[in-house]
């Protein structure tokens, strides 16, 4: 039986019947869909080499990539579909493709082949054509044919209804290893009921065999995404400069947005339109927070207003067609310069940026570069008497008092998830060593809450973010988001300029 929360509700109550003459009519008089089939995509090639990898890493295993499901945003309506990264990663699809989607390698005796289950676009003398609000191609538009699909990421295609029957095959006898992402109804009751044939698989019976995560697979394929290869790259620095140019569009909309009151929400919508004219959206949800409200690290509820002598904290990030997204944080002055307090604050975020950006560099460990940028921050709380206890103790395993004011960490892998690379171990991640071809972001701030009596009151409601995404090099580093000044000075001097063009 589905689950509640496999499908939408059904309406039928509102729904108005179709004749028998409608039937016949609606059927008639279309053009032939086109012959000719769409270029392949540019990430496949890639995708098939990191499909190579998985394979090595994993033989004589039939291995399951779901792309994830349509999920109810509320009554009958959708949420828009992304599909899973690993997917993604996996067959070079973006955008919206494929929901219900399922990525299948089957072993063979020298590695494994692919094919792609979905659910091709249905003939227009079916009832699924006009009458799906889900799938029907006078709703949601024209969906591929298997061919089609099959072009685009140079992967064999099926059509998902024959996917149970190809997972029951040997499916007694064959090792299979499922990402556990959301799957259709049908296919989930599939892969329970071979989970369940398996006498030697323990499962405790209060969980579905679905929700027991193969945690090595799970692994890999996010270790998968540390290094990045050349298509991955140029891919995160086109959504780098796309960034950086929606950024200057903001500080050109900062005197409309402190007109129109509710401020932070015109931020968002400026930043949002570009996201969406030039990507597939924003990569993460947006948080631009003004005054006091950037001292709440994850403020994305927008509902405040630009005042002149506050700042504004930015911090958003234009995710690709491809779903690679930026992740870039400025803070700026609301009337264009910062105030004496603002400024101090702002300075030591800088150095300790500065800090850790030198710090992220080949053969380096991943945990130095917080190392580096929270040292300069020790130190400032240190030079203006807020720390309670000695720089050395504080930075020392069992101080951590400098947290209070910047509890996050500096830095996280980027790439085609925001926080990518998520379920790697930690040997690879905060303890890995830096190799070309990672990118990570790096990112200190200060933030002293309204509220906090322990700092002076010209202090408090400051918060400042600076953050840059960082491709490690052979040589050292490149700055992908240095397009966009970084110096208070040079912040004040960038937005000057803009105001003045407009």
């Amino acid at each position: 039986m589905a689950r509640v929360s496999d499908r939408r509700p059904e309406l039928p109550n509102r729904q108005i019947p179709f004749s028998d003459a409608f039937k016949k009519f609606i059927v008639e008089g279309w053009a032939p869909y086109p012959r000719r089939l769409p270029d392949q995509l540019p990430a496949a090639v890639w995708a098939r080499r990191r499909r190579e990898r998985v394979s090595a890493q994993f033989p004589g295993e039939r291995l399951i990539i779901p792309a994830g499901g349509l999920k109810v945003r509320s009554n009958d309506t959708d949420y828009r579909f992304r599909p899973h990264s690993a997917f993604a990663h996996l067959t070079g699809l973006g955008t919206d493709r494929e929901p219900d989607a399922v990525l299948v390698l089957e072993p063979t005796d020298s590695g494994h082949d692919a094919t792609l289950y979905f659910k091709p676009r249905a003939p227009r003398d079916s009832e699924e054509f006009y009458a799906d609000s889900r799938f029907g191609e006078l709703w949601v538009g024209r969906r591929p044919s298997l061919q089609e699909l099959s072009a685009l990421c140079d992967i064999p295609c099926a059509a998902i209804s024959e996917l149970p029957e190809h997972l029951r095959k040997d499916g007694d006898t064959v090792s299979m290893r499922i990402l556990a992402v959301d799957l259709d109804h049908e296919i989930r009751d599939v892969v329970e009921e071979i989970h369940s044939s398996r006498p030697a698989l323990e499962v405790d019976q209060e969980h579905s065999a679905i929700a027991e995560t193969d945690h090595e697979f799970a692994v890999a394929l996010s270790e998968l995404r540390l290094i990045k290869d050349r298509f991955e790259i140029d891919q995160m620095r086109e959504a780098c400069q796309q960034t950086a140019a929606a950024f200057e569009a903001v500080v050109a909309g900062i005197p409309e947005a402190v007109r129109r009151g509710r401020g932070e929400r015109w931020i968002e919508g400026i930043f949002g339109l570009h996201a969406r004219h030039v990507g597939n959206a924003v990569g993460y949800d947006t948080i631009a927070a003004a005054g006091e409200h950037a001292c709440t690290l994850h403020w994305i509820r927008n509902d405040g207003e630009l005042r002149e002598g506050e700042m504004l904290l930015l911090d958003a990030g234009i995710e690709l067609d491809s779903l690679y997204t930026a992740d870039v944080t400025r803070t700026l002055p609301i009337s264009g310069t910062f105030s004496n307090e603002q400024r101090m604050v702002y300075d030591a975020v800088f150095e300790a940026q500065q800090a850790g950006i030198a710090a992220a560099r080949p053969g380096a460990k991943f945990s130095e570069v917080h190392k580096a940028a929270v040292a300069v921050i020790a130190r400032h709380l240190d030079t203006w008497g807020l720390l309670p206890v000695s720089v050395a103790e504080s930075l020392g395993d069992q101080g951590g008092q400098h947290r209070r004011w910047m509890v996050h960490g500096t830095s996280h892998h980027l790439g085609i998830d925001v926080h990518d690379c998520a379920q790697a171990r930690i040997e690879n991640y905060r303890e890995g060593i830096l190799q070309p071809g990672m990118i990570i972001t790096v990112e200190p701030g200060l933030y002293f809450k309204p509220d906090d009596e322990l700092v002076p009151k010209s202090l408090r409601g400051i918060g400042v973010r600076i953050e840059d995404d960082i491709l490690i090099t052979a040589a050292g580093n490149e700055n992908l988001t240095a397009r966009l000044p970084r110096s208070s000075a040079d912040v004040e001097a960038w937005m000057s300029a803009v105001w003045e063009s407009l």
